[in-house]
């Protein structure tokens, strides 16, 4: 299949399809004209990016969740380091709700001290 329906079939964006090919992460077929030419594996493979992406991973760490993953839904077998890199993304995440919990305190202290509306 070409670019167009995978995109459309997975939900990425085309654009986001070819950056992900230029990262490693999909390696669809060439055909002899050049244009790239997808597998349904290729189309499972670009769900799953989807789906880490959607979780907020990082290129880094969807390099080395992709070969871990066995399903769609998706289950990962148990390979080497998988428990420390997605704990490591968990302790990022929480991080950044507590700066983002920081940040709502000051801005509703602002709007506390402007005093009651008219």
């Amino acid at each position: 299949m070409q670019i167009g329906e995978i995109s459309e079939r997975s939900g990425v964006s085309v654009r986001m399809l070819r950056y992900y090919e230029a990262e490693g992460l999909l390696t669809p077929h060439r055909r002899d004209s050049g244009y790239r030419d997808y597998s349904d594996a290729d189309l499972e493979e670009a769900c799953r990016i989807r789906q880490l992406a959607d979780a907020g991973l990082t290129i880094d760490a969807m390099r080395d969740l992709l070969p871990c993953i066995i399903s769609p839904e998706p289950r990962f077998d148990p390979c080497e380091n998988l428990r420390a890199r997605l704990s490591g993304e968990l302790e990022k995440l929480d991080r950044k709700l507590e700066d983002i919990g920081r940040s709502r305190d000051l801005i509703a202290g602002y709007i506390n001290s402007l005093g009651p509306t008219s």
